[in-house]
């Protein structure tokens, strides 16, 4: 009877480690959109404290709200009332976010965030178009990687300045009046309000022109470079900070590579030590989405592998490799 489970368990392990993964993640990315930006019509609600952009400034479709828009809100409070009483609503938002996250680490942003999953359209559209895409070098790289942690300085220090009087309400949220989900997500519901700038004040004029600007830079630079928004993202850099205790990981084991690069050639974000490091055995790096095409593209067995809670999930394989290169899945 063992022998049996044993067995049937890795004919299990083999399906998922052989399966057409592009068609998987596609379909995945598909329906969590829907669910994301559809969702309220069904009066499904996942609450505000999501780790990724299902935008509340798409207030009739969403499913649940961005735990930012909350954040920023609450940091935003008079220093009195944040440093007191409302200080545990805050430790609770904070504590369910990453409970949120923990359970998925950073697979939010490779295959839930409604976001990260409109780049990935916008870079399908550039390859059926045939127009190259840019790269940078690895010091133009670790420069990029910087901007986020910036945006996320500020997006915490603009609000406490706002509830110590410092800054304009004007202001608030300061993140979300810049971030190209408020605007883009909306429409796929048919709202068109966002695209507005609002000239009440000139804090409030600079914001919303300023997101604006953004929106067209985020459509510009998606259309050039796969997930081009992820490297400025301050919900990526929030993520990373809390990473270490998440459920799911991807682990590399350097014994097996053989430093052929595939896996840096399929990566979105242009993560070198994908390749190169041998030696660490968690492999994600603060710019990662764990999209997890590195492993449906490496043809080492075992070399990478996604595992939750310590369990294998899905990992190289040699077979599953040959599959879907004989399938033409270009990652």
């Amino acid at each position: 009877m063992i022998r049996q489970n044993n067995s049937r368990l890795q004919a299990i392990r083999d399906a998922v480690n052989q399966v057409h993964f592009n068609r998987f993640r596609f379909w995945f990315q598909l329906l969590a959109f829907a669910l994301f930006v559809y969702g309220g019509y069904l009066a499904i609600d996942f609450g505000s404290r999501l780790p990724f952009f299902s935008c509340g400034y798409n207030q009739e479709g969403r499913a649940g709200v961005c735990y930012l828009l909350p954040l920023q809100h609450q940091l935003s409070q008079p220093w009195p009332r944040l440093f007191g009483f409302a200080g545990i609503a805050f430790l609770t938002g904070l504590l369910t976010f990453a409970l949120w996250f923990i359970f998925l680490n950073k697979g939010w942003c490779g295959f839930v965030c409604p976001l990260g999953t409109i780049q990935d359209w916008l870079t399908a559209l550039r390859r059926r178009m045939g127009i190259r895409y840019s790269s940078y070098s690895h010091t133009r790289f670790e420069q990029l990687t910087k901007v986020k942690y910036i945006l996320l300085a500020l997006m915490i220090l603009i609000p406490l300045g706002i509830g110590g009087g410092l800054f304009s309400h004007s202001m608030s949220p300061p993140f979300c009046l810049i971030c190209p989900a408020r605007m883009i997500l909306p429409l796929f519901t048919g709202d068109v309000t966002q695209f507005t700038i609002d000239f009440s004040s000139t804090a409030a004029l600079v914001m919303t022109a300023l997101g604006i600007s953004v929106t067209a830079l985020f459509l510009v630079g998606s259309f050039v470079k796969k997930r081009f928004f992820c490297f400025f993202c301050p919900m990526s850099a929030l993520h990373y900070l809390i990473s270490k205790p998440a459920l799911l990981k991807l682990k590399k084991d350097g014994d097996k590579c053989t430093r052929c690069g595939d896996c840096y050639t399929v990566c979105d974000m242009g993560i070198r030590e994908i390749a190169d490091d041998v030696t660490t055995k968690n492999i994600m790096t603060d710019d990662c989405t764990l999209c997890l095409k590195c492993v449906a593209s490496c043809p080492e067995n075992g070399a990478l592998k996604a595992t939750f809670a310590g369990i294998p999930i899905f990992e190289s394989t040699e077979a599953g490799f040959i599959k879907r290169m004989n399938k033409g899945n270009k990652m």
